[in-house]
């Protein structure tokens, strides 16, 4: 009599953990470009940047080579949340497809998929992202304006302690917004990119041309939202009532275009943090399936 071996999966919380680590590791080579494009959304009505590399070399230059990790302890928080959530929520959300219809998700599905996990990434991120916004864009304050937060732990305490915990959620709409636009591109034209790009690619090569290309495609259609996002986060005063008011208002006195102020800084950002995400989570998927589990197989991610 022939007995069947029934393949061991990857533990939920496992799926949660090698996401978030994926992400951080991946904030840890793109900060800079991270905090350049936050700079040059800020400052999209005073042109005080004339470009991308303006920008880095000012603030190298005015600042010191330290500043460009501004906020990194914030950073690495929200990929702690953010990515820890939305990354595991989405590899179970394909774990649990592919074993209830024995096939791989179709579009739609991992459109869906990519919508709910961005949503639910972004409320668990929201705080860190507060914290982020603030501390990269500090430096550019007159001396008297600036927060000086000591770190993320710091600066949660003192928005509490300031202004209120609901701020911690502050741009919790266009976060969220922005967040399910993101996963729904960028998670599932992952999974699609990686299915089609099979028959030509293989291994590391395949995992970096579909993690190119998702990053791509993402940058594009977030683009407005980041920036909405991040002029709402940023503020002092109400200038801005939600997310259309500041497309709106942006588009009438900047210009479409100032809607991807930035887009260089952000597709430099995003690109590489797709790529190095995506890279991270798949060797590390792999290497406890070998260690732990014993299975040699591709991730089904």
């Amino acid at each position: 009599m022939a007995y069947s071996i029934e393949k061991k999966s990857i533990p939920g919380y496992m799926m949660y953990i090698n996401g978030g680590l994926a992400g951080m590791l991946g904030t840890c080579i793109v900060q800079p470009l991270d905090l350049v494009k936050t700079r040059m959304q800020i400052s999209a009505t005073t042109g005080e940047y004339k470009s991308s590399f303006d920008c880095l070399l000012k603030v190298f230059k005015n600042e010191g080579i330290l500043a460009l990790y501004n906020g990194l302890s914030a950073g690495l928080m929200r990929q702690a949340t953010y990515t820890t959530a939305r990354m595991g929520f989405y590899q179970m959300e394909i774990d649990s497809y592919r074993k209830h219809f024995n096939a791989p998700p179709t579009v739609l599905a991992s459109m869906g998929m990519g919508i709910l996990a961005g949503a639910f990434g972004a409320m668990f991120g929201n705080p860190a992202e507060v914290a982020l916004i603030r501390m990269m864009s500090d430096n550019r304050l007159p001396p008297a304006e600036r927060r000086n937060y000591k770190g993320v732990v710091n600066a949660f305490v003192r928005i509490v302690k300031d202004e209120g915990v609901t701020t911690l959620w502050k741009g919790c709409m266009p976060t969220v917004g922005r967040a399910m636009i993101v996963n729904m591109v960028q998670l599932a034209s992952y999974s699609q990119l990686k299915a089609a790009f099979s028959e030509y690619f293989s291994g590391l090569s395949l995992h970096i041309a579909a993690a190119m290309m998702s990053g791509l495609l993402t940058t594009i259609a977030s683009m407005p939202l980041d920036m909405a996002k991040t002029r709402i986060q940023q503020q002092k005063t109400a200038e801005y009532k939600g997310t259309m008011d500041v497309l709106m208002k942006v588009s009438k006195n900047e210009g479409i275009a100032s809607l991807w102020k930035g887009f260089t800084p952000y597709l430099c950002r995003l690109g590489p943090h797709t790529v190095f995400a995506f890279i991270f989570l798949e060797q590390l998927t792999k290497a406890y399936k070998h260690i732990v589990l014993g299975d040699d197989s591709e991730s089904n991610i």
